[in-house]
């Protein structure tokens, strides 16, 4: 496999969505010295629809965790329409996972995991994988999982 996260992209056969217009008075990204900030991103689908839910309700815990994957693809595509390559990303540094859940959901760290594994099969297993938070909330529209992350640029 090769070494780009660009080639992995192409080789896990991966569909980026369409990148959302920001949400409200914010920028999609920021760039500060060698980082990169994605703000908070919901599981956008290839037609454009949000991934919707509430964990421990009306969506499992292996529902949840697709969303959260998916949310990874949405960043991704973000960080493609409004940056540039991913292969100029060194790491993940941090991520915020937020799973919209209901109060008696605890398995908010397994959710998340949907996102961290995807960026780990990108980035590999050690670039791939930062520190991390995970979160249970009421997340606006009602999407399932919102994410926010930071990396380190070469």
């Amino acid at each position: 496999m090769s070494n780009l996260p660009s080639e992995r992209i192409k080789t896990l056969g991966l569909e980026l969505p369409p990148a959302p217009p920001p949400a409200g008075l914010y920028k999609p990204i920021m760039v500060i010295d060698n980082f990169l900030y994605v703000s908070g991103q919901g599981p956008m689908l290839s037609d454009g629809s949000l991934m919707k839910g509430r964990a421990g309700y009306d969506i499992d815990l292996e529902q949840a965790k697709l969303g959260a994957r998916q949310v990874g693809l949405t960043m991704l595509s973000t960080i493609e329409t409004h940056f540039g390559s991913v292969d100029k990303i060194k790491r993940i540094v941090k991520t915020l996972g937020m799973v919209n859940s209901a109060p008696d959901f605890g398995d908010q760290p397994l959710v998340i995991n949907g996102f961290s594994e995807l960026m780990a099969e990108i980035f590999g297993p050690d670039n791939g994988v930062g520190v991390r938070s995970a979160v249970g909330m009421i997340l606006p529209g009602g999407i399932s999982v919102e994410i926010e992350a930071m990396f380190e640029l070469y």
